[in-house]
């Protein structure tokens, strides 16, 4: 076999697809019989011909010297980001199979040199490389300059206003919603409640519009749904009041408000250098966004953060890091209490493997984490967190996570429970201890990546 540098697993690279039936026609693609003309630049770049409907082959090619990850290039009409094919590629690349090491092609080469000659020009004027991430706020200097501070602040002040409108109109309807009963709520269905989240629209609120529409899921949702509902109406009312007196609350809750109604700030926490272990990497979508959430553990630091980037409907977001591998780079937290959220100040290098793996805790522990971080933030789902030593086991009808030295356990969340990650993770242990990292919240815990007893590669679970 050619030594190539480092090699990635295979899950490292199925979590680039952008969704589910990329990530199944790209492993078909992993095979030799698919590819000809295929070679490596050490651990720079990787090419191939790949054989399709028509007579001419699909020309792919991955450049992975670049610290900010992998970039794709293919002659496939697929608008996906990576395609099939690059998936592919990456695949019979990471397998094993004799890629050997070569010059590129001209057609390869020709990419490769003008992709790093303008990276190289932006890295000298300071510019954002081609897959340049556009922090909040930066749109405005693209255009030339920075924007006028005294027209933003006016602009934040009508925002504010328009927000605390909507929020006391709001306040209104759930006071009405609660002289009339909650068994109204059931009659009335879910076009009262959408008519409420397009006026938070309206009013430049989208927190308050997200919350409302979970609202409209709840009457009729299953037994106990008039408590549910109860439940999420009182965190709103205090979403509610927490903004029309965020000027009487603590710095750290009051930007935790602004963040929960729909105004996020600016990363303005101080850089941290450190080599940020990628813990897991999934994507959620409504109607209108995509949005994909990437976990990160400082290995110096000790730190863990949560990226954030959004692509439009039917798309994902370009960036993506492999579960399992490492990054050397500088984040810089977002202003709420918990400053969890951070942004992507800079790559110095690409993912590397690494054998640190999270710190873990306890079932118990994991609970009394949650309830803790609720005093900063009493509307957060759940906290990020590492179970040392739990064996996936049935509960009824359905699963929790069990302390192996039968101390406690956790719940699964429902949806959890019905994820094909579930089997991979009662495979991986088999009725041995695993350590699992996902998110525990109120309804119970979400595994999202799992490791061996041992050695052993991460194995996303999402």
């Amino acid at each position: 076999m050619t030594q190539q540098g480092v090699r990635w697993t295979a899950d490292q690279v199925l979590a680039l697809a952008p969704d589910d039936a990329s990530r199944t026609a790209g492993s078909r693609l992993g095979s030799a019989g698919s590819w000809s003309g295929t070679g490596s630049l050490r651990e720079e770049a990787v090419w191939g011909l790949c054989k399709g409907s028509g007579a001419t082959p699909y020309r792919t090619v991955v450049d992975l010297a670049d610290p900010s990850g992998p970039a794709y290039r293919c002659s496939c009409p697929s608008r996906k980001f990576p395609c099939k094919h690059a998936l592919g590629l990456l695949l019979l690349w990471s397998g094993g199979e004799p890629v050997p090491r070569a010059e590129p092609p001209e057609w390869a080469g020709q990419w490769l040199t003008e992709r790093r000659e303008r990276l190289g020009r932006k890295t000298e004027t300071g510019e954002k490389g081609e897959k340049g991430e556009q922090t909040e706020g930066s749109a405005a200097d693209a255009a030339g300059g920075a924007a006028d501070p005294e027209a933003a602040r006016r602009r934040a002040e009508r925002r504010a206003e328009r927000i605390g409108a909507g929020a006391t109109e709001l306040e209104q309807r759930l006071a009405d919603l609660l002289r009339s009963g909650l068994a109204s709520a059931e009659q009335s269905g879910y076009g009262l409640w959408d008519e409420t989240a397009a006026r938070m629209v309206d009013a430049q609120a989208p927190g308050l519009a997200a919350r409302v529409r979970e609202l409209g899921a709840i009457p009729g949702s299953g037994p106990g749904w008039p408590a549910r509902l109860l439940e999420e109406c009182a965190l709103l009312h205090l979403l509610d009041r927490g903004w029309l007196r965020r000027a009487e609350l603590p710095d750290g809750l009051a930007a935790t408000v602004r963040s929960r109604v729909g105004l996020t700030g600016t990363a303005d926490g101080p850089p941290v250098r450190d080599n940020w272990l990628v813990l897991a990497q999934y994507d959620t979508a409504d109607a209108k966004l995509t949005t994909r959430r990437i976990w990160l553990y400082g290995t110096g630091s000790g730190r863990t953060a949560l990226l954030l980037s959004y692509g439009p409907v039917g798309r994902a977001p370009e960036l993506a890091l492999p579960v399992g591998l490492a990054l050397d780079a500088e984040l810089s937290a977002y202003p709420d209490a918990g400053r969890q959220r951070a942004a992507l100040v800079e790559r110095h290098a690409p993912p590397e493997p690494t054998p640190v793996r999270p710190p873990g805790v306890t079932t118990v522990e994991a609970a009394a984490r949650y309830g803790d971080a609720l005093r900063d933030d009493p509307w957060l789902e759940s906290v990020p967190v590492a179970l040392d030593a739990v064996v996936p086991t049935p509960d009824g009808d359905s699963w929790q996570l069990a302390d192996a030295d039968g101390g406690a356990a956790l719940p699964l969340t429902s949806s959890a429970a019905s994820r094909p990650g579930l089997w991979r993770l009662v495979a991986l242990s088999g009725g041995a201890p695993v350590k699992v990292f996902g998110e525990c919240g109120h309804r119970g815990f979400t595994p999202l990546t799992a490791w061996p007893t041992g050695a052993g590669e991460a194995v996303p679970l999402c």
